[in-house]
């Protein structure tokens, strides 16, 4: 749930919900920062010797389309959710512009922010009811969060502190570090999600008036509109919930379990096109220490800064020459991003217009 959900006003229905962020033109942005992060990162470590290594082979070209199917198996992924959660009221394609427009939001903002703060109305302008829309996206937020909780220790347990943690020519104090980063979103994710499941299972109107006495205090008073419309959808969202059965949750989490796997595996298979080997389980789990790190970007969809992350947690991963690391590793983290981020905004481009002409044509 962004910081944006928490600013909307009172009397704003659905047909006034923040648009007013999302342009079109607001890709621009995003692009010219993390181009112009690689731009700058190549300049520094640029090595023509470097490049020799980058060989585009049969095997690359193999790989680098087997990393475009896995981010196809994350928007399935994603859509399968959608369409699972809202219980057979969105079509296929329905869910499919949904996330599309969803995920161009998330690209043009902050990734702390991301594009929760608009996806209500995206799903509530496919037919569904705010009440319903509410709680299909709370429960993608909860959903999202959830496969981090399991995931996250598991792959402690699975890969060990030292690897995951540890990074080349860094100290101990280093690795602690990033561990108490990783444990410190541990945590607040895990409070979020514990608050959550109580609103939408136990108590939802006493978790309502805890959102509207914490947000009367002075420092926070400005954000107790949207506290009590937040409060006013997780007493929504608990009356879907609450009645639902198991199977109904399983396969909402096989989704999302789906979709972020898939989203992870696309390093793996970019490093696969051009070096065999390597540890792949650790070079997995490390993309979630990652995600974790990206999440406190302040730049659109983390542009720039997920490229300096890309290069610096898993260039060791690349085995050439440390002189010729740098470059190698600057490559590479952009063709991650051209594999994970760039479509959407080029489909966000496309869709967004037509999609604010069909919904609001008529009135602006």
């Amino acid at each position: 749930m962004s910081w944006k959900f928490w600013k909307r006003k009172p009397s704003a229905s659905v047909e006034d919900a923040p648009l007013r962020g999302v342009k079109a033109y607001k890709a621009i942005f995003p692009v010219i920062i993390g181009l112009g992060v690689v731009a700058w990162m190549f300049y520094r470590e640029f090595n023509p010797a470097a490049m020799e290594q980058v060989h585009w082979t049969g095997r690359a070209v193999f790989y680098l389309v087997l990393a475009l199917l896995l981010m196809l198996g994350r928007d399935l992924g994603y859509v399968w959710r959608l369409m699972v959660l809202a219980e057979g009221r969105l079509r296929f394609g329905q869910a499919f512009r949904v996330i599309m427009l969803w995920e161009f939001t998330s690209a043009i903002t902050p990734s702390a922010i991301g594009g929760t703060s608009v996806a209500i109305l995206y799903v509530a302008k496919e037919g569904l009811s705010v009440g319903r829309s509410s709680a299909v996206v709370m429960a993608t937020s909860f959903l999202d969060e959830v496969y981090f909780l399991v995931m996250f220790p598991l792959l402690i347990l699975l890969v060990g502190y030292t690897p995951l943690f540890s990074l080349p020519n860094a100290t101990s104090t280093v690795a602690r570090s990033l561990f108490w980063v990783a444990v410190l979103g541990y945590g607040i994710k895990f409070a979020y999600v514990l608050v959550l499941a109580y609103g939408f299972f136990v108590n939802p109107r006493g978790l309502k008036w805890l959102l509207l006495k914490i947000f009367k205090l002075p420092f926070l008073r400005k954000w107790k509109y949207g506290a009590r419309q937040a409060g006013s959808e997780i007493v929504e969202s608990s009356r879907e919930f609450r009645a639902k059965p198991f199977g109904y949750w399983l396969r909402a989490f096989a989704a999302t379990f789906i979709s972020w796997t898939s989203r992870y595996w696309v390093a793996n298979a970019i490093l696969l096109a051009f070096f065999a080997g390597g540890h792949q389980f650790l070079i997995f789990a490390r993309q979630l220490v990652m995600w974790i790190i990206m999440l406190v970007s302040p730049t659109p969809g983390g542009s720039g800064f997920s490229e300096y992350v890309f290069t610096k947690y898993l260039g060791e991963f690349i085995p050439v020459s440390p002189a010729d690391l740098g470059a190698v590793a600057v490559v590479l983290a952009f063709i991650w991003r051209l594999a994970t981020y760039y479509p959407y905004l080029v489909v966000g481009i496309a869709l967004l217009p037509r999609w604010m002409q069909r919904n609001f044509g008529r009135r602006r």
